[in-house]
């Protein structure tokens, strides 16, 4: 196991979860990257198993977004060329932009909506029966 692991998380409680542990080292060691804070979010808890993402997207169209989910992880990524267009001054960006969020085991994307320059990605944490907690018999 890494030694900064050992030293930052505690470790000696929590079995199976080395991937969570080295991702949250990784981010601690490293920091978080935020030089590309394009495009600004909110991530918003409806309840306890109900988040939001809500991306502003203003100057972009439906048809310049994508959504996809891989391997726990959800891109969000869009853009698209202006380049027949004059500008005078431009400060709606509409560059392409690619914005990654690491999902927990579990949650699924519900649905997405554009709605008003704003890309809302619903988000459901859905715990299969079989890994909900359950009462177990004792045997004498």
């Amino acid at each position: 196991m890494n030694a900064s692991i050992a030293r930052t998380w505690p470790t000696s409680h929590f079995v199976g979860f080395e991937r969570i542990w080295n991702e949250l080292d990784r981010h601690m060691t490293q920091g978080i990257d935020t030089s590309n804070a394009f495009p600004r979010h909110n991530i918003v808890k409806i309840d306890e198993d109900t988040f939001q993402i809500e991306l502003a997207l203003a100057g972009y169209a439906k048809e310049d977004l994508t959504i996809e989910v891989e391997d726990g992880t959800l891109v969000i990524s869009g853009g698209k060329d202006d380049e027949d267009v004059d500008y005078v001054h431009k400060g709606i960006s509409t560059k392409k932009f690619r914005r990654t969020f690491r999902l927990n085991e579990h949650v699924e994307v519900h649905f997405a909506r554009f709605e008003n320059g704003m890309l809302t990605v619903e988000l459901l944490h859905m715990v299969p029966d079989e890994k909900k907690p359950q009462t177990i018999d004792i045997l004498s």
